[in-house]
């Protein structure tokens, strides 16, 4: 592994996890969600991911496991590496509290409504109500914790999505730029969800921005930390694992992740379009720049 291969991939990973703070910035910008193109994206980034899984990434394994494992061996040490990064990203999945969904569809009108520590202050003013102040004060907290535990779930699901990037980006550009295309779209909508409850509970956006870019960073981050545990052991071995790995994380987030919140966001068919437009667009990269 080159230098330059290296600081690409590096690179590219910096770039896709970076876009969580895009969708912080449509959060506070945009007057209304553009439903239509957030689940048109979220299908376009699972077609991706599922293609080039399949396609590419997993015959790739199996031939970097062929030269060290044989015939008899690496087709079914692709397979176990495979499901292996399923219940990788699944048990992450099982530790995160349910109730603090990171992937659950949230809109950016609700930057419009008042802070609520400006309501609870306007509130205090014009009553002595304190039942009625403890239950805007519990309210306020319940949306800062959904915040930080959003921002941390993220964070937690970007630390292997980094390493996945990472690994598909060392392959070359022609499957870097799709990947890192798939992952920066899907972000966007995680920054929004990040974003809009931490405003709504502190009233400061440049917390909420700042929350929504760190819990991104968690993808190049998961890319080093990854990369310098696993160099001194480098090998095709190594490498077929890890690429079976990647494909399994990336379809799971795509059936698991991906596919559901496009649905929430938008009609059915919009979703499906999606999938079969970032299909075609990754069969196009690879024809292309092969």
């Amino acid at each position: 592994m080159g230098s330059s291969e290296f600081w690409m991939a590096f690179g590219l990973t910096v770039i896709a996890g970076l876009s969580t703070g895009i969708g912080s910035l449509i959060a506070f910008f945009a007057h209304k969600t553009n439903q239509t193109f957030l689940t048109v994206a979220l299908g376009f980034s699972a077609g991706v991911m599922i293609f080039v899984s399949f396609v590419d990434i997993f015959p790739s394994s199996e031939q970097a496991l062929l030269a060290s494992w044989g015939d008899e061996y690496a087709l079914l040490g692709t397979m176990l590496f495979f499901f292996a990064g399923m219940v990788l990203i699944a048990l992450i999945d099982f530790l995160i509290p349910e109730n603090e969904n990171p992937h659950e569809a949230v809109l950016v009108e609700d930057m419009a409504k008042k802070p609520l520590l400006r309501r609870l202050t306007m509130h205090r003013r014009k009553t002595h109500n304190t039942v009625a102040v403890t239950a805007q004060t519990e309210k306020n907290s319940h949306l800062r914790r959904i915040g930080f535990f959003t921002a941390l779930s993220i964070a937690i699901h970007n630390f292997p999505e980094g390493l996945a990037t990472f690994t598909v980006a060392l392959q070359g550009i022609e499957f870097a730029l799709p990947i890192v295309i798939a992952i920066a779209l899907h972000n966007i909508p995680e920054g929004i969800a990040v974003s809009v409850p931490i405003y709504q509970a502190t009233g400061k956006k440049r917390k909420a921005f700042w929350l929504s870019l760190l819990s991104g960073l968690s993808e190049p981050l998961g890319a080093i930390i990854g990369y310098f545990i696993l160099l001194p052991f480098w090998s095709p071995t190594v490498e077929g694992a890890l690429m079976a790995i990647t494909a399994g994380i990336m379809v799971y987030i795509s059936l698991d992740e991906l596919l559901p919140t496009a649905e929430r966001y938008g009609k059915h068919h919009y979703a499906i379009s999606g999938v079969v437009l970032g299909m075609i667009f990754m069969a196009i990269s690879i024809v292309l720049l092969h």
